[in-house]
């Protein structure tokens, strides 16, 4: 009897950690719903491919990796754009003074208005996430300074939107030209070499580029190699995870914080054109850094008229 007694009340103990163990309070399983979802980045510049083939029809599509990207296959509803279009990249070469910046107004609403970037509508941008330039971020950089108030980036890019189902055709669409008239270029995220010689103490500068960039290898024609002085090293492929998808919000935050940049310092990006610096620029805004400019002359310019570590 006494041994029934017993083996009865282990049993009961067995059922009741059970019940505990599986109960409200426990800690999510890795990839639960719950880790998956403090996982996404959130902001008001980015977007999913869900949200692109839920909102198709209400938006106006663009693939910045550019015509001959898209040539060998795009979103079918995309029109295909390249960032250089936009920019002083026809006014001299690289290192010149103003090389690869916002093109003037009377030049940028024209060509705007030619692709079809209605002010009106909303604007959703797709490169290559982590495979490519930041493109994407580079173009709507661009349109936010020439007061383009509705401009999104996808997460994950084009390869988030085949994953997501949305049709491929081979070049894409053609654009629907508007009439655009950009009256100024706004200034608060953008800053040229002399302003940026004048008040360069009380930046934080942060160096985007590739690890051997930074380190000194000359890949892109630049004068010399190595980094602005003091540059803080912040790769633009760590934005990523594994996936090609933008880390959350906390983990980018975090990243930053260790690189010692804290949410009301100013901030100057940089690259090596002013592209990859211009996503950072939008990403780092988003995570709640709002004095972040984007130094769009960039390492071209800066190599070849100051001095570099």
């Amino acid at each position: 009897m006494k041994k029934l007694i017993i083996v009865l009340l282990s049993l009961v103990m067995a059922v009741s950690l059970s019940a505990c163990s599986g109960g409200s309070e426990a800690e999510p399983e890795e990839g639960s719903e719950q880790t998956v979802a403090e996982s996404v980045f959130t902001g008001n510049y980015v977007v999913s491919a869900d949200y692109v083939k839920e909102n198709l029809d209400n938006i106006l599509l663009y693939d910045a990796r550019g015509e001959e990207a898209a040539a060998e296959g795009t979103i079918a509803q995309a029109v295909p754009v390249a960032w250089q279009y936009f920019a002083t990249c026809e006014d001299g070469a690289t290192g010149d003074a103003n090389w690869g910046c916002i093109l003037d107004p009377e030049r940028l609403s024209a060509r705007l208005g030619e692709k079809g970037f209605d002010k009106d509508k909303e604007i959703v941008i797709f490169a290559a996430a982590d495979q490519g330039w930041g493109d994407d971020g580079r173009i709507a950089w661009e349109l936010i300074a020439a007061g383009y108030t509705n401009v999104k980036i996808v997460d994950g890019g084009y390869n988030a939107l085949v994953a997501a189902g949305l049709e491929t055709s081979n070049g894409g669409a053609e654009p629907v030209p508007v009439e655009v008239t950009i009256e100024s270029i706004d200034q608060t995220h953008v800053i040229n070499t002399d302003e940026l010689v004048s008040d360069y103490d009380q930046y934080k500068i942060v160096d985007v580029r590739a690890d051997e960039e930074y380190n000194g290898e000359v890949l892109y024609g630049e004068s010399k190699g190595g980094h602005l002085p003091g540059a803080i090293h912040i790769p633009f492929v760590s934005l990523f995870d594994e996936n090609g998808m933008l880390k959350s919000n906390e983990e980018l935050t975090a990243i930053f914080e260790e690189a010692g940049l804290e949410k009301d310092d100013k901030i100057v990006t940089y690259c090596t054109a002013g592209i990859r610096s211009a996503f950072m620029q939008l990403i780092m805004e988003d995570c709640g850094y709002g004095n972040v400019k984007n130094y769009d002359e960039s390492f071209y310019r800066w190599s070849a008229v100051q001095d570099v570590e």
